[in-house]
């Protein structure tokens, strides 16, 4: 929403005026001076919206789920579908006996596989608190690179910072001062070849910059938008590089070709703000939009035309806009993050029937509130039946969506088998959702902000959160911390082979479990 646009000749002009006014100290654009520093604190703006824990869903319906080529695949890849691994308490077998195995070669085979390393990285999800950097304003983004090689940050103080995160390494690699940037930088995206980068605020211009200091490059790359006041909420690369799809605050889709240095298309596509876009897979030919409409579409890029936009289907089933999209990059699953606070699962196949997309509409409509500064309506909190018209595979919910597009991602499949989301949270939290029982896995405490950005790397157990209380931080596994109780860098467990060991009878039934099993 863009508050130039409310009109000025409403009876309501005054009620206008003050919630202008909070949306501008709440989100750090405004600060009031006080003669007293008691009067000010300068973490209680962030506070303000999040007072109550969400409710997370303790008996997900899994109905949609069971025996799908989804459900298949996850517990595939992650090694689940193993037999050692089926028959063993809770699905897994001692680390130990692994061991054993793979020396003895039991599998047919001397090293372990693919879903043997998911089922022993699953055993360590990152619980350890460790800032890595500290900056004096919001960090909005916090992405690693394909390769896990590079992290890169953009915060409100106008800066890009990217560092070198291999051999397990973090320095500053490089800091680029973000130009004609509105308010805070927004969105950035690496290239698929790790060359480039690119970063949208509220500007007609997408800006491009070169990743390796050898070179200086930093280039905009105008959309020529009609309107005046005009933001890109979201960027991605296509799989080549050669095209960069964004999502904008009138409505449209933008393609920019990097080929011929011009915008390409420029599409109608949603009824409000798009605050999302993503590519269904390497081909670069599906692409998926959200809005604050509520509903999420599918487009092919092959019969993409200016003149009558259609996509091929729709995903209705939000109460609220939708905040951020991403895919399983399998061109067929993908999640949604939203304001209505839940994360919906999604299988492309499945559209939702377009006569339901007015009520969908309705349904975001009828929710009178902003989340960027009041609390979550109870109504919201309270629903959950689904919408007519709702194919979504599965809902998620124990997580905050306040303030600012909260990003939501799939774990990575070389190291999880993508059995896992994970996203940020309005409250300072990293919430771990089990992809197939619908529960929290994990939630990692510590940061005094909202949690904005997160990222796992694709190869090392390590997850990255970038908060607005101005930190970077790495979450590790250490053992010890699964007993700690303490605030800061705490973690919460809900592990499905029993979690913590409550007494010594369970402790020694466990152990005469495993000693059968090997």
């Amino acid at each position: 929403m863009d508050f130039n646009d409310l009109d000025s000749d409403s009876e309501h002009n005054s009620n206008d005026i003050a919630a202008i006014l909070q949306y501008l100290i709440s989100s750090g654009q405004v600060r009031i001076i006080a003669a007293s520093p008691q009067l000010y604190n300068d973490g209680s703006d962030d506070e303000t919206a999040v007072r109550c824990t969400p409710k997370a869903d303790h008996y997900p319906d899994t109905s949609c789920l069971k025996g799908s080529d989804l459900s298949q695949a996850i517990l595939l890849n992650s090694g689940a579908l193993n037999d050692r691994h089926a028959n063993s308490p809770a699905g897994m077998i001692p680390l130990p006996c692994m061991l054993r195995s793979r020396e003895i070669g039991m599998n047919g085979r001397q090293h372990f596989s693919l879903g043997d390393r998911c089922q022993i990285m699953q055993r360590v999800i990152p619980n350890k608190k460790d800032v890595l950097d500290r900056y004096t304003g919001k960090v909005f983004c916090g992405t690693f690179a394909r390769d896990g090689d590079v992290f890169m940050s953009a915060a409100q103080d106008y800066c890009i910072r990217l560092y070198d995160t291999s051999k397990g390494l973090f320095n500053l690699k490089k800091l680029v001062e973000a130009r004609d940037v509105g308010w805070s930088i927004l969105d950035t995206a690496v290239s698929p070849d790790g060359n480039t980068f690119i970063y949208c605020s509220w500007s007609e211009c997408i800006h491009i910059c070169n990743v390796s200091e050898d070179q200086e490059l930093h280039e905009a790359l105008p959309l020529y938008p009609e309107e005046r006041r005009f933001c890109v909420f979201a960027l991605r690369f296509s799989q080549d590089g050669s095209e960069i799809l964004g999502g904008a605050n009138d409505q449209y889709l933008y393609v920019y070709n990097r080929e011929v240095n011009r915008r390409t298309l420029r599409i109608y596509s949603h009824e409000d703000d798009v605050n999302t876009v993503a590519f269904a897979d390497n081909t670069s030919q599906i692409l998926f939009s959200g809005g604050d409409d509520g509903i999420c579409k599918v487009w092919d890029r092959r019969t993409l035309c200016e003149f009558s936009p259609k996509p091929v289907g729709i995903l209705a089933g939000h109460e609220d806009g939708i905040t951020y999209v991403d895919s399983k990059g399998d061109g067929r699953h993908l999640i949604t993050n939203s304001k209505d606070q839940t994360i919906k699962l999604w299988d492309m196949r499945m559209f939702s029937p377009s006569s339901c997309m007015e009520g969908a509409y309705k349904a975001v409509k009828s929710h009178n509130w902003d989340y960027r500064w009041q609390r979550v309506p109870t109504s919201l909190n309270r629903q959950k039946r689904k919408l007519p018209g709702d194919t979504s595979l599965m809902t998620y919910r124990g997580h905050s969506v306040l303030q600012t597009l909260i990003r939501c991602h799939f774990s990575p499949e070389t190291t999880t088998g993508q059995s896992y989301i994970y996203t940020g949270c309005a409250q300072g939290r990293i919430i771990v959702y089990d992809v197939l029982t619908g529960k929290i896995k994990a939630t990692l405490k510590g940061h005094k902000g909202c949690v904005r950005d997160v990222s796992w790397h694709p190869y090392r157990n390590e997850i990255m959160s970038s908060s607005w209380d101005g930190t970077i931080v790495k979450w590790t596994f250490n053992k010890t911390e699964i007993d700690s109780d303490s605030e800061e860098g705490s973690t919460v467990y809900s592990h499905g082979d029993g979690g913590l060991r409550r007494s010594q009878r369970l402790a020694d039934q466990r152990r005469k479990q495993e000693s059968e099993i090997c």
